[in-house]
């Protein structure tokens, strides 16, 4: 049996928060249906499907790059070294690794794969995008409960035309990505 492991990310387009990566190896013995890129599902589905890959995966290893790392090393590298920790976090060491989109982390001695659209195509793919996605909602809850004036559970972080009211009003925290617009044009 091919180990194969599948690697996204969640949290590229936001103002704020983390980004977080996700890689899951799945079990060819337990099918889960409905597998498909977390965007494509409702919260509700992805969260049923969350909680099965949760049962049924043979490995799920997540990790989060901060919103100061994002800053420092711009959010490519972030997202990249998000998955980088993600499958390093990995118990199991997958054969083959499938990453979604078109570059991938560097791990020497890995054989690795970027596909485009990988969280459609490929299943173990889609579960990381899952997991990636429910992650880091549930990090943007925890922070809304922190600060509820930035009304996080609305937005999820995403740059909203209320999310940059509210910013407006209560000011740029720590968990803004500050070199991102229009977060940057806010504090000069």
């Amino acid at each position: 049996m091919m180990i194969i492991c599948g690697v996204d990310e969640a949290g590229r387009g936001p103002i704020a928060g983390p980004v977080f990566a996700a890689a899951v190896i799945l079990n060819p013995n337990k099918v889960i249906a409905d597998l498909n890129d977390s965007k494509k599902l409702s919260k509700k589905k992805r969260d049923e499907i969350y909680n099965e890959i949760q049962l049924k995966a043979l490995d799920i290893s997540f990790s989060m790059v901060s919103s100061q790392e994002i800053d420092q090393i711009n959010i490519l590298q972030a997202s990249l070294l998000a998955m980088q920790k993600a499958i390093l976090g990995l118990k199991i060491k997958p054969q083959m690794t499938y990453i979604d989109g078109t570059f991938c982390p560097k791990i020497p001695g890995m054989k690795m794969e970027s596909v485009i659209k990988g969280d459609q195509l490929i299943k173990e793919v889609s579960a990381a995008s899952i997991i990636a996605k429910v992650e880091r909602d549930r990090y943007m809850l925890k922070l809304d409960y922190q600060f509820p004036e930035y009304q996080f559970c609305r937005h999820m972080g995403y740059p909203t035309k209320l999310h940059l009211e509210l910013i407006k009003k209560y000011g740029v925290k720590d968990f803004y990505r500050k070199t991102f617009k229009p977060v940057s044009d806010l504090i000069n």
